[in-house]
């Protein structure tokens, strides 16, 4: 695949009995995708059909077996025409169908399983440019037989990787949203107990996140046509960034030498800093990505400045997965109420980021 054409990506249907279904077909017939990608859902037709009526939205859903087939419906269509069909590669079992009341339920996790299995396996068979992850719910997960605590770790072990990590991003272009290459918050640990975050605080993981963060945004910097690499700050796990020891040693111990490793092997990278101050600056375009210790640290700073329009990439991985950075929201599923930018902006920087890859 190059550059010359639009990529093919595929949006896994995630868990049915959560808002997925309802912001990818409000996603599509928003017509803000049209002209970015191919553009295709993994799961149940017959959901996505639910979810288009429910939303009152006139929407061709049709049923494909292979991307052989997708390809050859394509070809037969007129630009006009295809803006109003959306394409579901089959997957999963037919009982998933009925897994859309707003509880959990282990069909729909099962569905959410088996819909990521094929995107990643065409995507590391180079079928396909990128996935992009509708929310599936960890207990449904589990209920299916599935001890995952959530996408970022299952996608790893699928594509045979450790050094992995999750990133919350927000696009440029708005307020709040950060400098020209917008804002990236990548976290050391992740979905863990709070308690167990000091036990599997490291150097060496501080270290991995701050390559793996400047990797990243170097290249959407590169996606961007902006020179220079990723400024990356690093943020404190104490109050205050430990007052000189007094409320923690682990800036001193453990985070200030991994970013003096990552100096001298050239990254732009300063910190320990508090983050309370640090978020404030890197929102002003002072930095690119901030390296966060623990989700919480990272998630609530990042979905304070605009929770809809934030992206969750997941950093290491041999293919491109991008999702929405909310969940399942069982509260407002199935009563037309979901907001779909997340959903959108997950497509476009995924699409962007794809043709960056392949170029």
């Amino acid at each position: 695949m190059t550059g010359k054409h639009k990529p093919k990506i595929a949006i896994t249907i995630g868990d049915p009995t959560g808002i997925g279904p309802e912001v990818i077909v409000k996603a599509v017939a928003s017509g803000a995708l049209a002209g970015h990608c191919d553009l295709m859902v993994i799961g149940r037709p017959a959901i996505l059909e639910h979810a288009a009526r429910l939303s009152g939205l006139t929407l061709d859903v049709i049923p494909i077996e292979s991307l052989a087939q997708w390809s050859e419906h394509k070809s037969r269509l007129d630009p006009i025409a295809e803006s109003r069909k959306l394409y579901c590669l089959v997957a999963g079992h037919k009982d998933a169908d009925l897994a859309i009341s707003p509880v959990v339920d282990s069909r729909g996790g099962q569905l959410a399983y088996d819909s990521l299995l094929l995107a990643t396996k065409l995507a590391l068979d180079g079928e396909i440019d990128a996935i992009v992850t509708a929310p599936l719910h960890k207990v449904a997960l589990q209920r299916a037989g599935h001890d995952w605590p959530g996408h970022t770790e299952l996608l790893a072990h699928l594509c045979g990787v450790q050094e992995h990590a999750m990133m919350l991003y927000l696009p440029p272009g708005r307020p709040r949203h950060g400098g020209h290459a917008g804002i990236g918050v990548v976290h050391v640990t992740l979905h863990m107990a709070l308690r167990d975050v000091f036990h599997n605080l490291t150097t060496q993981a501080v270290l991995e996140k701050i390559r793996l963060a400047h990797i990243s945004l170097t290249s959407i910097r590169r996606s961007m046509a902006l020179e220079g690499p990723a400024r990356i700050a690093v943020a404190a796990l104490n109050p205050h960034g430990g007052e000189g020891g007094r409320f923690g040693d682990e800036e001193t111990t453990i985070i200030e030498p991994a970013v003096l490793i990552a100096k001298k092997e050239g990254i732009d990278v300063s910190g320990p800093f508090p983050v309370d101050t640090l978020m404030p600056k890197a929102v002003d375009g002072g930095f690119d990505a901030v390296v966060a210790m623990y989700h919480d640290q990272g998630h609530i700073a990042l979905k304070l400045l605009d929770m809809f329009d934030a992206v969750n990439i997941t950093l290491g991985l041999p293919i491109l997965r991008t999702s929405v950075a909310h969940g399942t929201a069982h509260d407002i599923a199935w009563q037309n109420k979901a907001e779909a930018s997340g959903m959108v902006q997950a497509v476009l920087t995924a699409s962007r980021l794809a043709v960056t890859r392949t170029s």
